[in-house]
C-alpha cells in the first residue's frame, strides 16, 4: 500500500501513541492527528504536545462537544436509543462524528489515508471503516492493530518504553477507557472474566452509590419538541446541562451499566459503562413519551428504538435508513414538550411526576371516583367484538 500522509484518530492512549511510530516505521508515511474534545475531561493541550513529540507532522485538536450532543446524541435520544436495551452509545456516537472530521482534514491536507487503534474484533473499527468509505468512497483505512505484530497489550507497553513513548497504561491497572460527555466505557483486563465484579476504583463519573447521600434528590428537566433544555427551571445549552446532569445524577451513583454485549463480529464482549446524565434524562424522556404519544405509536416508536440503536452500534451512521429514521422521530417529537421530575437515590433515577400541555393523559377517563365519566357499560360489547377471533377459534378447535 502507497501511503505518504496518513491523518490518525489520535487519543493519546496506548494504541494509538504506539502507533504514530509504528506508521512512520511500516510505511515511512508523515502522520497527522486529530483528537476530538468529545468532553473526555481532560486537558488536551498535552495530547497535543505528545503527538509532536513522538513524530507526528501536524496535530489538530477541536472542540466538537456542541456538534457531538446537537446533531448526534440527540438524534438518538428522541427515539431512547438503547443497544440492547441498556448501552446509552456514547463510544458509538462519537465514531462517525471524528470519521468525518478526519475525512474533512484528509481532502484539506492532501492525505489518502486514515488510520484509527481499533482492534480487528472490536466494533469501533467497522464505525471507522465504514464512515469513511460511506464519506469518502477511495479513502484507504488502515489499522495498525489488525495488522501489527504486537500481540497483547503488554507488549505495546514494553514497545511504547523502548520507544520513549509515554503511556497513562500500566500492567497494575491494564484498563481500555473511553470517555465522552455522554458516557464512559471500561473494558480488557480482569473484566474480561464476566464473573469478576469490577472494583470500585474503574469508577470515575458515578459514586459509589453505597457511599451516595442518604437523602433522595429531585430534579426537575424541561423538554422542548424532545430536547432537554432546563435543570430546575434554569434553561441552559446542551453543553452545559449534560455537565450538570452528569455531576447531580453521578452524585447519587446514578448510570453504572454491566453487561455482556453483542458485538458485531459476533463475539460477546463483557462492557462496563457509565452514563449518569444518559441514564436520568433518557428515563425522564420515556415518562414524557409515555404521557403525549398514543398506545401504538409509543409502541411503534420502541420497536424502531431498537433499530435504530443498532445502525449506531453497528457503524451505519451514514446511511438513508437513519435519516429516514430521523425523520420519523422529528414528527415523533414535535409535541415532546413537558416537564418531568426524576428522583435521584442510592444509584437509581426513577421519573416520579410529568406534567405536558399536550399530554394524552385524562383523569376523567382515568380515575376510579365519582367524576368518572368512562361509561363502563360499553365494556361489555367491546371484550366481545376484541375476544371473537379467539371465541370463534376455540369454536372450530373444539369440533376438532
Amino acid at each position: 500500500m502507497d501511503v505518504k500522509r496518513v491523518v490518525l484518530a489520535y487519543s493519546g492512549g496506548l494504541d494509538t501513541s504506539v502507533i504514530v511510530k509504528w506508521l512512520q516505521d511500516k510505511y515511512g508515511c508523515e502522520v497527522i492527528t486529530y483528537t476530538a474534545d468529545l468532553g473526555q475531561n481532560e486537558e488536551l493541550e498535552p495530547i497535543k504536545e505528545k503527538a509532536l513529540k513522538v513524530g507526528a507532522v501536524k496535530a489538530y485538536i477541536e472542540d466538537v462537544r456542541e456538534e457531538f450532543l446537537e446533531d448526534y446524541v440527540m438524534k438518538a435520544f428522541k427515539f431512547g436509543a438503547l443497544y440492547e436495551g441498556k448501552y446509552p452509545l456514547a463510544t458509538a456516537l462519537g465514531r462517525p462524528l471524528i470519521t468525518k472530521k478526519m475525512i474533512e482534514i484528509a481532502k484539506n491536507e492532501g492525505a489518502d489515508a486514515i488510520a484509527h487503534g481499533s482492534t480487528g474484533k472490536g466494533n469501533d473499527q467497522v464505525r471507522f471503516d465504514v464512515s469513511a468509505v460511506a464519506l469518502k468512497p477511495d479513502i484507504k483505512v488502515i489499522a495498525p492493530v489488525r495488522e501489527w505484530e504486537l500481540k497483547s497489550r503488554d507488549e505495546e507497553i514494553e514497545y511504547a518504553k523502548k520507544h520513549g513513548i509515554p503511556v497513562p497504561v500500566t500492567k497494575d491497572k491494564p484498563y481500555s477507557i473511553d470517555r465522552n460527555i455522554w458516557g464512559l466505557s471500561i473494558e480488557a483486563g480482569p473484566l474480561e472474566d464476566p464473573y469478576f465484579e469490577p472494583p470500585e476504583d474503574i469508577y470515575s463519573m458515578t459514586e459509589d452509590p453505597l457511599k451516595a447521600p442518604d437523602k433522595p434528590e429531585y430534579v426537575e428537566i424541561d423538554f422542548e419538541q424532545g430536547i432537554p433544555v432546563a435543570l430546575n427551571g434554569e434553561r441552559m445549552g446542551l453543553v452545559e446541562l449534560v455537565d450538570q446532569a452528569n455531576k447531580l445524577a453521578g452524585k447519587h451513583g446514578v448510570g453504572r451499566i454491566d453487561m455482556v454485549e453483542n458485538r458485531l463480529v459476533g463475539i460477546k464482549s463483557r462492557e462496563i459503562y457509565e452514563a449518569p446524565a444518559a441514564t436520568m434524562l433518557l428515563e425522564a424522556k420515556r415518562s414524557l413519551d409515555e404521557l403525549i404519544l398514543d398506545r401504538e405509536t409509543l409502541h411503534l416508536k420502541d420497536q424502531l428504538a431498537l433499530k435504530y440503536a443498532e445502525l449506531v452500534y453497528y457503524g451505519y451512521w451514514f446511511c438513508e435508513l437513519r435519516e429516514a429514521l430521523d425523520a420519523f422521530a422529528d414528527k415523533l417529537n414535535e409535541r415532546a414538550t413537558g416537564t418531568v421530575k426524576v428522583k435521584l437515590y442510592k444509584g437509581k433515577a426513577t421519573a416520579v411526576a410529568r406534567k405536558s400541555p399536550y399530554a394524552l393523559y385524562s383523569k376523567e377517563l382515568a380515575t376510579y371516583d365519582p367524576t368518572d365519566k368512562f361509561v363502563h357499560k360499553y365494556g361489555e360489547a367491546f371484550c366481545y367484538i376484541w375476544g371473537l377471533p379467539l371465541k370463534v377459534a376455540a369454536q372450530v378447535k373444539n369440533k376438532d
